[in-house]
């Protein structure tokens, strides 16, 4: 992800912060530089960074804040907060509704990965079982007609284009209303793409929008455009009613944070991420979970979605039961994987790699014994076991250790989630209610629960807070 790189540089600074024996102005100006360093150099634009900086000594004011509270924490949360609020204008965009039509109109520069985008939405929620279709009102680029078409027969999904029609809005207004008596509830009109110096181009647009009168405008930013965002962003907003962006291209080396200096400009909230070329390399955009991530404090949410998404319903309450328990084992680890696989693309950017990885792993526990599989105790794992394993899956002694420090690493995860209360996808928001210090503490990194004063000071913070479900957001149920 383009972001690491500056999510590790805000997480050491704040770990700086957290090792100085006094926390003062001085400690505090210097975590708030090096932060301020890292998010100019990830091309995030001048005056949000300015603004940050400013909201950040505002609430936490040194000289106000008496001896028993935890600054480090303070200062941590604030930080946190912060970096939400650049993300999140505050107002979320229009939803579709199943069953209900709506039209869906793409914008953005040319080479943002506006087409392809296009279809990764229709895509999505397909998947979900919405009825997608796809207008192709380009005419001003070469091939822009067959690269949507190609992509809409892969996907199956229906499309609607011209070769011989100019006019982009007349074949606007005839894709949605061919659509429309077709009873599709989700219709996504392409747009052309140049730059936001060509006025013929936000006219264009202006006269699309008006003839198809969108639900909802997405802007399709692409992450490595650096400092020239906001105001590229700011240009389509002035033009039309921009309600949403896409970020595109988070999978390569761009500094991305220009990108996201988008929902400022217009202020519009992210609403996906495109993490790399196949269709399902393409992620919701929350902003609390991806700043957790960001700042390496895990996502509990996701964590949670994501075993709703992959583990079959009629299996997932044993599962949860088994993670309640603690124990886990190479077979939940296979039967996991397996469901991984069903899934088919992982959609995190590396996904040929990690697929081929995991069927690695399934090859090599194929040659276990059920005393294997079903044991808990990673020494029952001796070298003779290895060694056999490895001559019956044909694979190196090697992959067979990296296979089990894998196993090691889940199981260690799987450990902390021991006696808490599983939430279920319908009531996470009642989530707080099942949360208690005892349980968080178990959840927590020891190391994070040693910063904010052990248990003591974990039912302090959580008076403060007001309850566990915001501490869940903040700090997930992670890796240490």
């Amino acid at each position: 992800m383009v972001l690491a790189q500056l999510g590790g540089t805000i997480t050491r600074a704040i770990q700086q912060m957290s090792n100085a024996t006094i926390i003062d102005e001085k400690v505090l100006n210097e975590c708030l530089n090096e932060i301020n360093r890292a998010l100019l150099n990830a091309d995030v634009q001048f005056q949000l960074v300015r603004n940050m900086q400013n909201n950040i000594k505002r609430i936490v004011n040194i000289d106000d804040l008496a001896a028993g509270h935890n600054k480090r924490r303070i200062i941590q949360q604030a930080i946190f907060n912060e970096l939400c609020n650049m993300l999140d204008p505050g107002k979320p965009s229009f939803t579709p509704k199943k069953g209900k039509t709506s039209v869906i109109m793409f914008v953005g520069l040319q080479g943002s990965g506006k087409t392809t985008t296009c279809t990764k939405y229709a895509y999505y929620h397909q998947k979900k079982g919405w009825k997608p279709a796809l207008v192709c009102a380009d005419t001003f680029r070469a091939g822009a007609f067959d690269q949507l078409k190609q992509n809409a027969t892969k996907a199956k999904i229906p499309f609607y284009g011209s070769y011989t029609e100019s006019d982009p809005v007349k074949i606007a207004v005839e894709g949605v209303d061919t659509f429309k008596k077709e009873n599709c509830d989700l219709i996504i009109v392409d747009t052309s793409g140049r730059h936001k110096q060509e006025a013929a181009l936000f006219e264009e647009m202006r006269q699309v929008s008006e003839a198809t009168k969108p639900d909802l405008i997405v802007f399709v930013m692409d992450s490595s455009i650096g400092q020239a965002a906001f105001d590229q962003a700011q240009a389509f907003k002035q033009s039309v009613p921009v309600g949403a962006v896409i970020v595109t291209k988070m999978d390569g080396h761009a500094k991305g944070g220009g990108a996201l200096s988008a929902v400022a400009a217009t202020k519009s909230p992210v609403i996906f991420i495109g993490t790399g070329e196949h269709m399902d390399e393409f992620e919701v955009f929350d902003v609390k979970p991806f700043v957790s991530r960001l700042l390496g404090m895990g996502d509990w949410s996701g964590f949670m979605d994501k075993i709703h998404e992959v583990v079959p319903k009629d299996q997932q309450p044993e599962l949860l039961q088994k993670l309640s328990e603690g124990n886990f084992t190479l077979r939940i680890m296979y039967e996991q994987f397996q469901n991984i696989l069903k899934m088919g693309p992982i959609g995190q950017g590396q996904e040929k790699e990690s697929q081929a990885k995991i069927k690695r792993y399934m090859t090599m526990m194929d040659s276990m014994t059920n005393e294997e599989l079903d044991s808990s105790n990673p020494k029952i794992m001796n070298d003779s076991r290895i060694m056999r394993i490895a001559r019956g899956s044909g694979r190196q002694v090697r992959e067979v250790m990296e296979m089990l420090e894998e196993y090691k690493r889940l199981a260690k995860i799987w450990s902390k989630m021991k006696g808490l209360k599983i939430p279920t996808r319908g009531d996470m928001n009642m989530r707080s209610r099942n949360m208690n210090a005892q349980h968080m503490s178990r959840v927590l990194p020891p190391q994070m629960l040693k910063q904010i004063g052990g248990m003591g000071g974990l039912q302090n913070l959580m008076k403060q807070m007001g309850s566990g479900k915001d501490m869940m957001g903040m700090f997930g149920g992670g890796e240490s």
